[in-house]
């Protein structure tokens, strides 16, 4: 009985142990604002297929809040947690294996949307069109293979991306769409949301660098200590380019 009784044990928790690793509570809770006075509003004109595509467009390569918090800044950890150690181990972050998961890009109203997308190495972008009008994709990855498709409405393009990088889609038909693809190196990424925030987590305690890139405010670089108790604030303020 007693040997029953372990052996029962045995089975029910090895594979709880498995799931659980690595179960970090850390997490970098960061906000980024945009310093200085926001540029005025742009409207982009409509050059063809107007019936469909409208006169104008908003320009959308800055999108500020009501408090110039900034939309779809890309933050990701430089040093990520057992950046050394080796692949399978508890300190090492989960490597992708197979067929990644698929995020999803439609063309509607002639803009694309959303306009960032964000996923793991080996993960796929299904491209859509739900106008009523022929798209062109037209990517130009430098550590994936590029591509150029004509886009029909209603097909579905899935395109999977292995190597980490950050990329643009245009549409060489309407030449003031785009939209960036993230093919992100490791877990520790994330997108800010309409309010400018953004949150790492799975964090052992540590020191680490992170980076945030945005399409038109550019790179930066902040170091940032996650304590014992979890939690760490990070906030960021980000200016535009000076003229040249």
């Amino acid at each position: 009985m007693r040997y029953r009784l372990l052996a029962t044990l045995v089975f029910v928790f090895m594979p709880t142990i498995g799931a659980a690793l690595p179960a970090w509570a850390g997490t970098i809770h960061g906000a980024v604002t945009l310093t200085g006075a926001p540029p005025a509003p742009r409207k982009l004109p409509v050059t063809i297929d107007q019936y469909v595509c409208g006169e104008s467009k908003d320009a959308e390569d800055l999108q500020l809040s009501s408090k110039q918090g900034v939309r779809n800044v890309v933050a990701w950890i430089e040093n990520p947690p057992g950046e050394n150690a080796s692949p399978g181990s508890a300190a090492a972050p989960p490597r992708a294996t197979g067929p990644g998961p698929a995020v999803d890009m439609d063309q509607r109203g002639c803009v694309f949307t959303p306009r960032v997308v964000l996923l793991p190495a080996g993960g796929t972008v299904n491209f859509l069109n739900s106008d009523r009008l022929l798209h062109n994709l037209h990517g130009r990855p430098k550590s994936n293979a590029p591509f150029n498709r004509t886009q029909p409405k209603g097909r579905t393009i899935p395109l999977a991306f292995a190597q980490p990088e950050i990329f643009s889609v245009d549409c060489d038909l309407h030449s003031w769409m785009k939209a960036w693809v993230v093919v992100a190196e490791h877990p520790y990424y994330a997108l800010s949301d309409a309010e400018g925030r953004f949150t790492l987590d799975g964090l052992p305690p540590g020191r680490y660098k992170v980076r945030l890139w945005h399409e038109t405010l550019g790179s930066l670089t902040r170091e940032v200590e996650v304590p014992s108790s979890g939690r760490a604030d990070l906030a960021v303020q980000m200016s535009l380019p000076k003229p040249r």
